[in-house]
């Protein structure tokens, strides 16, 4: 039996209700099966190091799928070198999965930038794109060319448009937030809160007492 599988990968520095609220918008509108969270290792977009190491990132993004009945992966953990998305999807087709039955999630802004993704266009054709539009994210209308609505050959992988309210949150300010030890709640699902108290992320880093 065919299962559909939804997949929102990402740095998740921390995860947050942003994340899981456009993967669980994507799941209702698309009727998806299953739902994979996908940590990266080293992601190729980011200038920066991630604040929390992989450990942390992966411990929180399973407490945070624990939440939503969601599921989680060490593939790209796991892998050495950038984490390109082109990779993780033919790893998962090595696993058994067809391109047409793989939906991978993504912001409208980080989707306006996919010329720039490695081994693009091909990549357009190892899985279908479900392209989330969030609160304020210009939609990237020229990128999409085949609404749900429009879908006519269920066996090709095509790129699908979701519009979803979801919380206009992000990693950054969180952190920010974190480290001026503001609240986070309603911004991470309690558990990760919970992590990133317990283990003291994101906070300055002691000033060594001079003498």
């Amino acid at each position: 039996m065919t299962v559909r599988v939804g997949i929102l990968g990402g740095t998740f520095d921390p995860i947050h209700l942003g994340h899981l609220e456009a993967a669980a918008a994507a799941t209702h509108a698309l009727s998806l099966d299953r739902l994979l969270l996908l940590p990266s290792r080293t992601p190729p977009h980011r200038s920066t190091e991630p604040r929390a190491s992989v450990f942390h990132r992966f411990a929180m993004t399973a407490l945070a799928a624990a939440e939503r009945d969601m599921s989680v992966s060490d593939l790209e953990v796991r892998r050495d070198g950038p984490s390109y998305t082109a990779l993780t999807l033919e790893a998962l087709h090595r696993e058994g999965f067809a391109p047409a039955d793989l939906f991978f999630i993504t912001g409208s802004d980080a989707f306006a930038d996919v010329a720039t993704w490695h081994d693009y266009p091909r990549i357009l054709q190892l899985a279908n794109f479900v392209v989330v539009s969030r609160p304020g994210a210009p939609r990237p209308s020229e990128l999409i060319p085949n609404p749900v609505s429009s879908i006519t050959d269920p066996a090709r992988p095509t790129v699908l448009s979701v519009e979803a309210d979801t919380p206009d949150v992000s990693s950054t300010d969180i952190r920010r937030r974190v480290g001026a030890g503001e609240s986070i709640d309603g911004l991470v699902p309690s558990s990760v809160a919970g992590h990133i108290r317990r283990h003291h992320l994101y906070v300055p880093a002691p000033v060594a007492a001079v003498l």
